[in-house]
């Protein structure tokens, strides 16, 4: 899959996305981010939000397939790298160890289906 085509894949749950965490009471503050981590390498984000104090960055990842632990990982080490906590994942389905690790490291996993319900 190209860049391209990932981007238009993500592009169709960015607003729902931005519609959700608005309604949670959370400021979107931006999209489609990208911001030097302490690593010096460039570090991308779908949206950046904040509730309060906390600021968070989410990918999101509207795949037909499971979304394993690898991508989990990076979006946790990412997060990490530029000093935003608790990242978020949104996407269809997630692996048995993507969610293990998601627990262990604070990363919350959110399911398009909870976003749409969420929505009503």
């Amino acid at each position: 899959m190209s860049n391209e085509e990932k981007a238009k894949t993500s592009s169709r749950l960015v607003p729902l996305a931005i519609r959700y965490f608005s309604k949670k009471g959370y400021k979107v503050e931006q999209e489609k981010t990208t911001l030097e981590g302490y690593s010096g390498i460039s570090r991308k984000f779908d949206l950046i939000v904040q509730k309060g104090r906390l600021v968070q960055g989410v990918w999101i990842r509207d795949w037909k397939r499971t979304i394993g632990v690898n991508v989990v990982i990076n979006l946790d080490k990412a997060s990490d790298d530029v000093g935003l906590s608790n990242p978020i994942i949104i996407g269809e389905k997630f692996s048995d160890h993507a969610k293990s690790y998601a627990n262990r490291r604070k990363v919350t996993l959110l399911m398009k289906r909870q976003i749409t319900l969420g929505l009503r």
